[in-house]
């Protein structure tokens, strides 16, 4: 079965710093386009971040600037480096694998920023 997890969730201060980590397992990692998802209660889950097999990146407004998606395809996991959190940040977030017919997704890490 392929697997996602996620780690490096938790309480962090506005203006703080947060690294979110997604090992995955059997899966051919190098061909998936990688994600992070987030969601707020309330709120629909939204696109936080992507970055293709080749590396190119795509970001959401809200976090452009401040968050930061990379993958090392050698260990199988996929970041996501969050500073400058606000408030508005948190969220439960979710990474996410995709090929044209696969989809796989992670059970998710919270986020909390507050002071």
């Amino acid at each position: 079965q392929v697997q996602l997890v996620e780690s490096g969730g938790g309480l962090v201060q506005p203006g703080g710093s947060l690294r979110l980590s997604c090992a995955a397992s059997r899966i051919s990692f190098s061909r998936y386009q990688l994600g992070w998802y987030r969601q707020a209660p309330g709120k629909e889950r939204e696109l936080v971040a992507t970055i293709t097999s080749s590396g190119s990146t795509n970001y959401a407004d809200s976090v452009k600037g401040r968050f930061t998606i990379s993958r090392d395809n050698a260990k199988s996991t996929m970041y996501l480096q969050m500073n400058s959190l606000k408030p508005e940040d948190t969220a439960v977030y979710y990474c996410n694998a995709q090929t044209l017919v696969w989809d796989y997704w992670g059970q998710g890490t919270q986020v909390t920023v507050s002071s």
